[in-house]
């Protein structure tokens, strides 16, 4: 596990950027496993600076991405569709039938997790998984439990998670309760995994993360099992855990 310490957010971005770009130049057709939320969005903004550049290119890459909310299609601005699509793949040059999402109005989600896993494994694996941290050590919507699950799966979300969420939506009423989200498992297999983490907020769990021990109370600690993590924070909490 290696720990990398830039100023801000933005060059945390620019790192994790460079590095999706590499991977992506020694291999066209990589595997990227993408991220949602606010953390991931700095890095495609770099990445789709790269492909207008002519710096990177799209045209072979699949991805896979991490989750969606169940009872939210394609067309609702709140979905991880619709934010995947306004925030990268309408401005690369990669082909939207090679991008995958979770479908969270699948009238069979208990099939739709099998699918997806199984899709995964045809793809043979995610290349680099991007990554970001709940502040209760959620890693895509793997919530602190007893109990972690290893492939895709339904799974509720937290009072703090939907707390988080809420900042995207009008009022924390309107988050969903559910998601289908892919499992610590699968995470586990991708090949590389780059973890984004910046703000006092996230210290705490970043120091569990690091601590050596394992829990599944804060399941990002499981990471540290992965033989190639490399996890990126800034100054703010670089000083909070040294």
């Amino acid at each position: 596990m290696k720990l990398v310490i830039k100023k801000d957010y933005d060059e945390m971005s620019k790192l994790a950027a460079e590095t999706i770009k590499g991977i992506v130049n020694n291999k066209p057709t990589a595997i990227l496993g993408l991220a949602t939320g606010s953390t991931p969005i700095g890095v495609y903004k770099e990445l789709i600076k790269m492909n207008k550049s002519n710096d990177i290119d799209f045209s072979k890459v699949t991805t896979v991405n991490l989750d969606e909310y169940i009872g939210l299609g394609e067309n609702d601005p709140q979905s991880y569709r619709y934010f995947m699509n306004k925030n990268l793949f309408e401005y690369i040059n990669i082909n939207k039938s090679n991008t995958f999402v979770p479908n969270g109005l699948a009238e069979n989600i208990e099939q739709e997790a099998k699918n997806y896993d199984n899709k995964i494994d045809e793809l043979d694996g995610i290349d680099v998984q991007i990554l970001g941290i709940g502040s209760n050590g959620h890693i895509a919507f793997n919530e602190p439990s007893d109990v972690l699950i290893a492939g895709t799966h339904l799974t509720g979300l937290t009072e703090s998670t939907i707390e988080a969420n809420s900042r995207f939506f009008d009022s924390a009423s309107e988050v969903p309760k559910s998601a289908l989200t892919m499992g610590l498992g699968q995470i586990m297999k991708s090949r590389k995994i780059l973890l984004l983490a910046q703000g006092e907020n996230k210290a705490e769990v970043v120091k569990e993360l690091l601590s050596g021990k394992i829990t599944t109370k804060n399941p990002s600690t499981m990471l540290q099992m992965h033989k190639d993590v490399t996890i990126i924070i800034d100054e703010e909490i670089g000083k909070l855990i040294k």
